[in-house]
């Protein structure tokens, strides 16, 4: 049976310190993003995500990012950056942004599956920031069906299979954008992969003098 925590009635420490057992342990958690819930696991743990792939019903072979709640827990990686791409990461970090980089040292290879060369990350604020635990996440629904915005929509068979399910409200209810930056560093480049919760306007008012 899984652990049940809601930020609300618990507190934000309690979901914090909890979350980081669970992914230290190799366990997989439900937990409030910024838009939508997700499922999520240690990104360096093979097991942990083929479970998730498991819970949601069919591994759809695409890539995955690796979410961050602190910058200092994403240190190492944003300084492995060209000096241009950590401008565009400081421009639109924390926010609903998934940033797809260049990844030449290959770090979380399970996370970028065919093409380790390239690596989405994101980091959000809201009530777990500060956590430091780096997560391989998806959205929290089986295969096909809609990714929810309030935990009461999480499908009760994913709660049943996690070790942690974290309440954290009602979310945005969009999806991130995901920003391609690998051509940024050359000539200023970027290109939307999917809209979501940052718009093409506020990204370009971002990126523009970079």
């Amino acid at each position: 049976m899984s652990e049940a925590i809601s930020i609300g009635q618990d507190g934000p420490e309690r979901a914090r310190s909890s979350l980081e057992c669970c992914i230290a342990g190799g366990g997989v958690a439900v937990f409030p993003a910024d838009g939508l819930y997700g499922l999520a696991c240690d990104p360096l743990n093979s097991e942990a995500i083929a479970r998730i792939h498991r819970i949601k019903g069919r591994d759809d072979g695409k890539p995955s990012a690796v979410l961050y709640f602190s910058p200092l827990a994403m240190r190492e990686l944003v300084e492995s950056l060209g000096e241009r791409t950590r401008a565009a990461a400081a421009a639109l970090l924390p926010g609903p942004v998934t940033l797809v980089v260049d990844n030449p040292e290959r770090r979380y290879p399970l996370a970028c599956r065919e093409d380790r060369e390239r690596l989405g990350v994101r980091l959000i604020a809201g009530p777990l920031a500060g956590a430091m635990c780096p997560l391989f996440q998806t959205s929290a629904n089986r295969s096909g069906e809609p990714a929810p915005a309030r935990f009461a929509d999480v499908p009760s068979q994913i709660i049943a299979a996690v070790d942690l399910a974290i309440d954290g409200g009602a979310l945005a209810g969009l999806p991130s954008t995901v920003i391609d930056l690998t051509a940024f560093e050359g000539d200023g480049e970027w290109t939307v992969l999917r809209e979501g919760g940052m718009s093409r306007g506020d990204l370009a008012a971002r990126l523009g003098n970079l």
